[in-house]
């Protein structure tokens, strides 16, 4: 597969990430435990703000990998 279908592919893949872990994130936090705590709810929104960067970071490596030389 050539790098621009890789980058194309990649990229549709990290905004669907983006928009559904962001809903996710939101449905979760309407939990009432969260509500209650003001330290939970800081503690939740760095952990869900940051997390999506772990699934992202192989999905960008896949991306910037070469095309092989023929």
């Amino acid at each position: 597969m050539k790098i621009r279908t890789r980058k194309l592919i990649g990229t549709i893949a990290l905004l669907v990430l983006v928009v559904v872990w962001s809903l996710l994130g939101m449905a979760v936090a309407q939990i009432p435990v969260l509500a209650q705590s003001y330290l939970a709810q800081v503690i939740f929104y760095v952990v869900v703000g940051l997390g999506w960067v772990l699934p992202a970071m192989p999905l960008i490596a896949w991306m910037s990998r070469p095309d092989p030389q023929p």
